[in-house]
């Protein structure tokens, strides 16, 4: 592993430099877990974030009706499941 120094701001800032940003593939703005270890060392990393989406009990209704089987379709699943167990 490869040491750069860096310094910290008088707010808490820290710079990643540009070729470090460049070899992992990090823009500027991107989220990162910061970790400390045992020793006192500290660790970043990516984050993950992922979109999260919330539906109210009507959308999930609505997903779970567009969801549904229609009368056509039972017939027919419920007629291969006969001719399958005999």
């Amino acid at each position: 592993m490869d040491a750069e120094v860096v310094r910290l701001g008088k707010k808490g800032q820290l710079s990643v430099p540009r070729e470090v940003m460049e070899r992992l593939g990090l823009r500027g703005g991107e989220m990162l877990v910061l970790e400390v270890t045992d020793e006192g060392g500290i660790v970043l990393q990516p984050a993950g974030v992922y979109p999260l989406e919330v539906y109210s009990e009507r959308r999930v209704e609505e997903f779970l009706d567009a969801d549904r089987l229609s009368e056509d379709e039972e017939e027919k699943l419920s007629r291969i499941a006969e001719r399958d167990a005999g």
